[in-house]
């Protein structure tokens, strides 16, 4: 009986993923670049943050239990926008679009602002702020928040410590990335915010079409 000729080993396979442009590195790093500019620009315009909501939430508890009505309405307003562009966002489950809806909330803002009580003007910025954080939360397999970095510091962290292959690495290195860049993004707010003023708004404006525009030209996103 004729032997059977041994089929040879399959060969081992490259696994390379590919992502999606939305979760690019440098996509992140602009998103991130941005909340913290927004950050630095309401809290030295407006006195709140627009997107780190934990500044916010110590604030109203202290003027909440000294009795200071006025200034925690200031700082409750923030949250509850955030927790509803937020629903808006994860509900619609369309990245682009919710992009979209923060430019137009951001150029809505620098044009009410100061012409219209900050109390319109602030949630119409956490909301904007929301659909994009909401929106675009990985970075490769990785998820991140481009609106704060004790997050992103922790899962910097938890990469290094869990692992020592290439994989654990990368991710930390996004993750401490993107702390840097939320950094860079609220120095620069400051000192932008001093210069121009409201018109500042239109940075994070810019920054945000560019974020599309790097969506819809995947090869220009990594």
């Amino acid at each position: 009986m004729a032997m059977q000729a041994a089929s040879p080993e399959p060969l081992a396979e490259t696994r390379v993923e590919v992502f999606a442009p939305e979760r690019s590195l440098l996509v992140a790093s602009v998103l991130s670049i941005s909340g913290g500019f927004l950050d630095a620009f309401t809290w030295l315009s407006l006195g709140v943050f627009a997107s780190s909501q934990t500044g916010n939430v110590v604030f109203l508890g202290i003027y909440a239990l000294s009795g200071q009505w006025q200034r925690a309405l200031h700082h409750l307003l923030p949250p509850v926008a955030f927790v509803l562009g937020s629903l808006v966002a994860v509900r619609s489950r369309a990245a682009l679009r919710c992009l979209v809806g923060e430019i137009v909330c951001l150029a809505a803002a620098m044009l009410m602002l100061h012409r219209v009580p900050d109390e319109v003007a602030i949630p119409v910025i956490s909301f904007g702020v929301a659909l994009q954080s909401a929106s675009f939360r990985l970075v490769g397999r990785w998820n991140y928040l481009s609106v704060t970095v004790t997050g992103n510091m922790l899962r910097a962290i938890d990469q290094l410590v869990a692992g020592s292959d290439g994989d654990a690495a990368r991710g930390a290195r996004a993750m401490l990335v993107l702390c840097l860049m939320f950094l860079s993004g609220a120095a620069v707010g400051a000192c932008v915010t001093r210069w121009l003023g409201t018109w500042s708004l239109a940075l994070p404006i810019a920054s945000s079409a560019c974020v599309l525009w790097l969506c819809r030209h995947p090869g220009h996103s990594h």
